[in-house]
């Protein structure tokens, strides 16, 4: 099966690791088959402005977004998160695979400051499977915006 995910991480030339645990049950047997903690686990939330536009926020693990926060530094007065159908029609995944690899045409994205300056696991467009990378270096290759956007879960 074609995974878009995982061929454009291939194409980035990032250094990663795969990680294919099958499906999980809870943030702490994700991150214990990955081998991390689960504050380095980052979950990829799909977030509407506006009626076709939508972009990414990388989220640890541990913790939620701060809808505050987005909005001021996004300069908007609301934010939604789409529906299932959406994430999927917008993205080119389902939820709990979303990432921003692969996506069906590129996204802006938000990362948390937290995802920085360390290693983390962000999903891989399949359920099970994830890629194990530099924080940093994630940050940089999507030319992410970085900032305080989520309060602990």
């Amino acid at each position: 099966m074609n995974n878009p995910a995982l061929d454009a991480l291939e194409a980035s030339g990032l250094t990663h690791t795969v990680t294919r645990h099958g499906r999980v049950g809870s943030l702490a047997e994700a991150a214990a088959a990955r081998g991390v903690e689960p504050a380095d686990i980052i979950k990829t939330m799909v977030v509407r402005r506006a009626a076709d536009d939508h972009l990414l926020v990388l989220v640890p693990g541990d913790r939620s977004i701060a809808w505050p926060k987005l909005r001021a530094l996004l300069g908007v007065s609301r934010l939604s998160m789409p529906d299932a159908a959406e994430a999927l029609r917008v993205t080119g995944f389902e939820r709990g695979t979303i990432t921003p690899f692969g996506t069906l045409r590129p996204l802006p994205v938000v990362a948390d400051e937290r995802v920085a300056g360390h290693r983390i696991s962000i999903g891989a467009g399949e359920h099970g499977v994830a890629a194990t990378l530099d924080g940093d270096e994630l940050v940089a290759f999507l030319g992410a915006t970085v900032a305080d956007v989520t309060d602990p879960a």
